[in-house]
């Protein structure tokens, strides 16, 4: 059965040298490489990817945002070598890599939008990279607005990616996140916090036909589904904020609704009660092979072969398993069939 990995991460060369060369400081990106081979290891790609069959991942760039590490242009040329070296892999090597995700340089709203038209009007990428926030701001910022109209009009993808440091702290009174806290469980919140701004922003009612693949299975939506759905129903009701009934009656459905109109991908690092939880909430028309290739144990092959696994044993139908692996994935991508 075919299987396309629509969230797998890859550094090219190029992007990395240009990286060192405007954010040097940012010493634990050469760090990750290090750890991380497969980032930007073509033969090992290839080497663990041929362990899993009739299998193909499409690419996008790893945290950091590229606005965290660089601002002007800087940032707006990272964008470009980024893409472009994205670009250059795909058409290099179309039997591996089915297309690529296109980064942007957030942090300038305008040129990220003059970038989304190069990388998909240009250089054929299949959608875009937003991450839950940008240096701290709302994705639902007005300036940032004109991105998901592009993407509704174009009618691809945007892959929402979680991203917080660790200087984002577990308490008020302390300075810093301990224990890796801030990724553990800071990204599933941040994940959760930018689906619901982009409800309560009304987007879906603005443009009914937007789509957004959540990372790591939709986050916290389908297990606080009881809290997303019944409780926000009462919005309103347990405060007098300005944010409460008010914004819920903008809204032309219940939020819970709103919820189940984003895409979700696989990639929970071998968790099969949390698939089957997300499963339930998205359905199968809505759910997305991901493995979140090479950031495993083993640098690679684990969560891609964990992943497998758990969908291999979900107790649903050879269709529904079909368009999980690559169906959903042909459609929402355009795809060759």
């Amino acid at each position: 059965m075919r299987k396309i990995d629509v969230f797998t991460h890859i550094m090219p060369p190029s992007y990395h040298a240009r990286l060192m060369a405007v954010a040097p400081d940012f010493a634990d990106v050469g760090k990750r490489m290090r750890n991380v081979p497969m980032l930007v290891d073509l033969d090992l790609r290839f080497r663990v990817m041929d362990a899993f069959g009739d299998y193909q991942q499409v690419l996008s760039l790893p945290t950091p945002p590229i606005e965290v590490m660089a601002s002007g242009a800087d940032a707006i040329d990272l964008a470009r070598v980024a893409n472009d070296g994205m670009a250059e892999l795909v058409h290099r090597h179309p039997e591996r890599f089915a297309g690529f995700v296109a980064s942007l340089p957030l942090g300038d709203p305008g040129a990220a939008v003059a970038e989304l038209e190069r990388a998909i009007g240009t250089l054929g990428a299949r959608g875009v990279q937003l991450f839950s926030n940008v240096r701290g701001a709302p994705l639902t910022s007005p300036t940032l607005l004109p991105i998901f109209e592009s993407m509704a009009r174009r009618d691809l993808p945007i892959w929402l990616h979680p991203y917080r440091g660790p200087e984002t702290s577990d308490y008020r009174t302390e300075d810093r996140s301990q224990f890796e806290i801030w990724w553990t469980f800071g990204w599933p919140y941040e994940t959760s916090v930018a689906m619901s701004r982009i409800v309560f922003a009304g987007l879906f009612d603005r443009w009914p036909d937007l789509k957004i693949i959540t990372h790591h299975m939709g986050a916290m939506a389908p297990y606080f589904a009881g809290r997303v759905g019944p409780g926000w129903d009462q919005l309103g009701v347990r405060t007098s904020a300005p944010d409460g009934a008010e914004a819920l009656a903008r809204l032309r459905k219940r939020p819970v609704d709103y919820f189940h109109m984003f895409y979700a991908d696989t990639a929970l690092f071998g968790a099969y009660d949390a698939s089957v939880c997300g499963l339930a909430f998205f359905g199968a028309d809505r759910v997305v092979f991901a493995s979140d290739a090479p950031f495993d144990p083993e640098g690679g092959p684990m969560y891609i072969r964990e992943t497998i696994g758990i969908i291999d044993r979900l107790p649903i139908t050879d269709a529904d398993r079909a368009r999980i692996y690559s169906g959903n994935a042909v459609r929402l991508l355009k795809l060759p069939a």
